[in-house]
């Protein structure tokens, strides 16, 4: 049995989705954002260890743009997940689990980029774009995109 929500758009009634649907994707979004935030972390991770030879928590909260609590916050999250290893006042380091992670991560977003590029999107828009969709894209999209870019 489906409802209806009146609208004032001449000629059409959306559905109202059943509750559980609802449930169910927003669950889903939230499991995308945890999954998309210990990406942007390990990938954050290796990038302040490569240029600055170790990362911080105060590095991590200026490069992401959120609080040092904030930062603690994630990490103890991460490291449960076997990610990092971090100790008070003294530099985090990915482990091997999390440098597969964050290997993963530059080449999705690379992937995407490039194929933005290839559509002719300008670099400085490809790059912020790309931030949002390489967590999203399907496995199948990515090599979609892969193969596309093969062709050219």
């Amino acid at each position: 049995m489906s409802r209806r929500i009146k609208k004032n758009v001449p000629g059409r009634k959306p559905l109202v989705r059943p509750s559980s649907q609802q449930v169910e994707n927003l669950r889903r979004l939230r499991r995308d954002r945890a999954v998309e935030t210990a990406q942007d972390y390990v990938e954050a991770i290796a990038d302040l260890a490569t240029t600055r030879g170790e990362a911080r928590v105060v590095d991590l909260a200026r490069r992401l743009g959120v609080t040092h609590v904030t930062v603690n916050r994630t990490l103890a999250r991460l490291q449960r997940a076997g990610y990092v290893n971090t100790k008070p006042y003294r530099a985090i380091f990915l482990t091997p689990a999390g440098s597969t992670l964050a290997d993963e991560c530059r080449q999705r977003h690379q992937t995407v980029v490039s194929f933005l590029r290839s559509l002719g999107v300008a670099d400085r828009i490809a790059e912020m774009d790309a931030e949002g969709i390489e967590h999203h894209v399907s496995p199948e999209t990515l090599a979609a995109f892969e193969r596309c870019l093969k062709k050219h």
